[in-house]
């Protein structure tokens, strides 16, 4: 069942500096079938998923005649070697440890693209390949662990036995027949420490997440990002490490493999003030390699506004007035008005207040002014309240 060719292929693999590579049979993922639909049915699948489940269990929907599936893994790295210098009253934010370096998809397609001309040299008669990562219609985790590169935790990540679950997933169909690798057995075991950790309660303990409530998918959405979520999404403005970080498995693991992976820390830790009127040009040229750009600068912005009011950052009030004033999209004014108040509560200003109320009336889109009346009311009542006790003393 071309096992010299399996090997051999193992052998480039590591070449190619490919840190895990597992073999599967290319049969449907019928344990997912249910699953799927009923994550779809309730509601917890994030959107960004593709559409059709058929074509993410059935490898024949996607592919004609596969025969096995090849799933690889790279290591990325968990601690940043070099940090950006501390600087008294610069509010920094942070980009989760999946969007350091160089865009992983790209990263990922290269080696896969590099194996599949390895593989077309080495293979006898007609032979054919479909590559994907992450936006595939295949689920990654799936076909890595019956890939045999790792297991499915709790908290729905594939987690390897060297690298724990700081990994990132890919695999080619093709129409090669191999002998599949044997799985890795559930080695959670007892520990819900990922599930307990998780500030929104995304995880419901057996792999599966409702993405909706998940802070990675939040701080990627382009719309408001609801009240409840503002104060847990911290200072990180794209994605969320939480559950990787408590996760015993990654305990002392920090790879530094692949130069291309490696954070830049003005990047990966960037400014935040200036991220509030950052140019396209500008945007592009700083973040546009990244992981966590994909979705463009909207969301980061609105990010960078939030992670500014959980810093309770008084200096950033003249920039967020700034954006109210100025910034043409009405989701970045409102966020900003909300941050604002968030800010100056427990020192209230008559001229901020009276700045909102006249721009309140600038504004035309219904969930907007209620961003901007409910920071009035929240002024007003905080205003009066400091008034009645001046006035009592």
């Amino acid at each position: 069942m071309n096992q010299e060719l399996k090997e051999k292929i193992q052998a480039k693999a590591e070449d190619l500096g490919i840190n895990k590579i597992g073999f599967t049979h290319a049969d449907p993922f019928y344990d997912l079938e249910a699953k799927l639909h009923a994550q779809q049915e309730k509601g917890h699948h994030s959107g960004f998923e593709h559409k059709v489940i058929e074509e993410r269990i059935y490898p024949e929907r996607i592919f004609d005649q596969p025969k096995s599936i090849i799933a690889i893994a790279l290591a990325y790295p968990s601690k940043m070697r070099d940090k950006a210098p501390r600087v008294k009253g610069e509010r920094r934010g942070e980009f989760a440890r999946a969007s350091w370096g160089t865009d992983y998809h790209t990263v990922l397609s290269k080696k896969m693209d590099q194996l599949i001309d390895y593989i077309r040299s080495e293979a006898e008669g007609d032979v054919s390949f479909k590559p994907m990562v992450d936006t595939g219609e295949l689920v990654d985790v799936a076909v890595a662990q019956r890939a045999g590169l790792g297991f499915i935790g709790r908290n729905g990540l594939l987690i390897t036995k060297e690298f724990g679950s700081y990994v990132y997933l890919g695999e080619i169909i093709t129409n090669i027949e191999f002998e599949s690798d044997e799985e890795v057995s559930f080695g959670c075991g007892d520990c819900t420490r990922c599930v307990d950790a998780c500030p929104t309660d995304a995880l419901l303990g057996d792999g599966r997440m409702n993405a909706q409530r998940c802070l990675s998918y939040q701080t990627q959405t382009k719309g408001y990002m609801p009240k409840e979520y503002r104060r847990q999404m911290g200072h990180v403005i794209y994605g969320c490490d939480i559950c990787q970080i408590v996760c015993p498995y990654n305990k002392g693991i920090d790879s530094h493999f692949h130069e291309e992976m490696e954070p830049e820390p003005f990047n990966t830790t960037p400014e935040l003030k200036p991220l509030l009127t950052i140019s396209n040009k500008d945007f592009k040229k700083d973040f546009g390699d990244m992981a966590g750009s994909w979705r463009g600068k909207k969301p980061l912005q609105r990010n960078a506004i939030i992670a500014l009011a959980n810093y309770r950052d008084f200096s950033a009030v003249p920039d967020l007035l700034n954006v109210i004033e100025n910034d043409p999209r009405p989701m970045i004014r409102g966020t900003a008005a909300w941050a604002v108040a968030t800010i100056t509560k427990k020192r209230p200003n008559q001229d901020v207040l009276d700045f909102l109320e006249e721009s309140v009336l600038k504004e035309t889109d219904e969930e907007t002014v209620a961003e901007f009346t409910e920071a009035i009311i929240e002024l007003k009542e905080r205003l009066d309240l400091i008034e009645s006790k001046r006035r009592d003393t």
